[in-house]
Parts: C-alpha cells; sequence; structure tokens
C-alpha cells in the first residue's frame, strides 16, 4: 500500500514538472512512476528504457551466476560498442537508427531469446540477483527497444543520471530540510538549473533576471522568460551593445 500511494505521488509530480501540452518520448529507468505517469497521459508521452540498469544488474550478478551473467555482459558490450562508434563520427539520427537497425537489432533480438531461455529453464530463481536481473530486463523489454527505432534516443539514461548526481550525493543530508512539499518544489527548481545548464546560460543570472520581473508579467508573457527564449534574448542584447 506504501509503495502504491509513493508511486501514484511520485506520477502526480511528474504532472507537475512535465507540461501537460508535452508529447514526445522520456528516458528513464525501470520505476514504476514513470509508467504510471505514462498511462496518464497515454497516446502523448513513450517511454525509452534505459540499458546502463540493465547491464548494472547484471554486473551484479558476476558472482552468483558468472557464466550465464558474463555472457550476458558481453552482448551488452558490443551493443556500447557500436555506440561508441556513432560517437566518435558524431553521427546524426538518421544514421544512428540506420547502424542501430543493422548492427545492435540482432544483439538485441538474440539476447531477449536467451533471457527467455533463462527464465523458462527455472535455472535461476526469482529471488537471486540473476533471476531479478531477467525479470527487470525482460519487464521493461518494449521501452529498452525504443532507442533502436528512434536515433535521437540515447542508449542510456546516463547523461541525465550525471547531471543530477550533485543532488544525489547531498539528498541523504537534506532529507529532514522543509516541509512534505520541499522535494516537489526542489525537483522543479533543480530542472530549471540543469536546463539554463544544458544551454550555456549562468543559473544564477538567469534566476534573479527572471525572478525579478515575474512580478510584473502575465500568464501570456511567461514563455518569454523559458530558458530557450530567454538565452535567445540575451544574446540578441549582447550583439545589440
Amino acid at each position: 500500500m506504501f509503495f502504491r500511494w509513493e508511486t501514484s505521488r511520485a506520477a502526480a509530480c511528474l504532472n507537475n514538472i512535465i507540461p501537460v501540452n508535452f508529447t514526445g518520448t522520456i528516458q528513464c529507468d525501470g520505476y514504476a512512476a514513470y509508467r504510471a505517469f505514462a498511462t496518464e497521459r497515454k497516446g502523448t508521452v513513450a517511454l525509452a528504457g534505459c540499458w546502463a540498469h540493465v547491464r548494472r544488474k547484471f554486473f551484479e550478478s558476476l558472482e552468483s551466476s558468472q557464466r550465464s551473467a558474463a555472457w550476458i555482459m558481453r552482448q551488452l558490450q558490443h551493443l556500447y560498442l557500436i555506440e561508441s562508434r556513432l560517437r566518435e563520427k558524431k553521427a546524426g539520427p538518421r544514421l544512428r537508427q540506420a547502424v542501430r537497425a543493422h548492427q545492435s537489432r540482432p544483439i538485441v533480438n538474440r539476447l531477449e531469446r536467451v533471457l527467455l531461455r533463462f527464465k523458462s529453464s527455472g535455472r535461476h530463481l526469482p529471488q537471486s540477483p540473476m533471476g531479478s536481473a531477467i525479470d527487470y530486463t525482460l519487464g521493461q523489454w518494449t521501452t529498452l527497444q525504443v532507442y533502436l527505432d528512434d536515433g535521437r534516443v540515447e542508449i542510456d539514461n546516463n547523461l541525465v543520471e550525471n547531471a543530477i548526481r550533485p543532488t544525489a550525493i547531498g539528498k541523504k543530508n537534506w532529507l529532514f530540510i522543509g516541509e512534505a512539499n520541499a522535494g516537489e518544489r526542489g525537483a522543479v527548481v533543480y530542472t530549471v538549473i540543469e536546463s539554463c545548464r544544458r544551454r550555456g546560460i549562468d543559473p544564477y543570472a538567469y534566476l534573479r533576471d527572471v525572478l525579478t520581473r515575474l512580478p510584473h508579467m502575465t500568464n501570456h508573457q511567461i514563455s518569454e522568460v523559458m530558458p530557450s527564449a530567454w538565452r535567445k534574448a540575451h544574446l540578441q542584447r549582447q550583439a545589440a551593445s
């Protein structure tokens, strides 16, 4: 009951962070709140899985199921080598999609066959690290294949994970700071700050300017101070001066 309530609350937080009119793909791990959120936005939001989380689970299975886990890890290594070569070539979405269709999909299909065989054979108990890794991967299988058909999508969520690492490191220290809704507000602030960083904007300069102007703005003017619009206007002012 507690887990179900927390999942519902987390999905509600996502509704507050992600605009109602957003349509597209969200890359994430297997946390149930993301699936609940996608179900609420059915037809407008799709989920793309994260192969790094899959790799981590099989890495943790190496000690107890060395032969099976090592084979899976080798297949995952092949997938990541393909992505590494694409990055070296600075490949765009079309090339990435074409290469993945030709080189990555056969590996992914082979992985699926082997994982299904492992599960049906009963060789690995569901409670074991290997059994848990198999169940997790097969449970995310539809979302894990999204990157094969969409060259804009990464193989994993590591770029975002790296971006939020400072927050993740400090979250235990901040666990009892603020009221119950502080986490939701914090998520909004972190999202704004990271949006600035990704666009090369100084977060302090942005927030100082926007928070100063907001009390005198109407709802229709909010789009003018979104990070991308703010950056464009800032560059134009710099060019004119």
